[in-house]
């Protein structure tokens, strides 16, 4: 379990975020056209998982914003931004903000994710949605980065994900 906060005031998640070096939790999502996909999907790429609560909150769409500036840009590696939104918010999100370097899923059908990269809130008015987390996975699976953002309106480290990723 990790203790967050929200304005200040504590949240707990389910567990902690994936161990570094260990193996990255298998996933499959749903896309924003409904289609599926997995951690498999990535395979022999980096990948930056990009959680968070909603797309139709600032700073998680900054989130969205930023790494499909940053991170996309980079060779090898690809960013999936997770979240318990529908894939309809996702995609209209997207569609909207031309955002077209990040591909966006969601847990809606696969509420194990959650649990498995520890990151559901399980106190506090969001419980039961995912917690702001970074997970960057190298192309053969491993975890080797982790970011559980402490204050859940903050966002994340981007230069400590880049710096993982060099």
């Amino acid at each position: 379990m990790s203790t967050i906060t929200l304005h200040g005031d504590p949240v707990q998640t389910v567990d902690s975020l994936p161990e570094t070096g260990s193996d990255a939790p298998r996933f499959t999502l749903v896309k924003a056209d409904l289609s599926e996909i997995s951690l498999k999907d990535f395979a022999g790429r980096r990948l930056v998982l990009n959680i968070f609560p909603s797309v139709d909150t600032a700073t998680c769409a900054t989130s969205v914003r930023k790494f499909n500036e940053q991170a996309a840009q980079l060779d090898n590696t690809a960013v999936l931004c997770v979240s318990a939104d529908l894939p309809f918010a996702l995609g209209r999100f997207c569609g909207a903000e031309g955002i077209t370097d990040v591909a966006v899923a969601s847990v809606f059908r696969a509420p194990g994710f959650g649990q498995d990269y520890g990151v559901v809130m399980s106190t506090g008015p969001l419980r039961g949605l995912l917690s702001r987390a970074v997970v960057v996975i190298d192309g053969n699976g491993k975890v080797i980065y982790t970011e559980q953002v402490k204050e859940l309106t903050h966002e994340p480290d981007y230069a400590a994900v880049m710096a993982a990723l060099k």
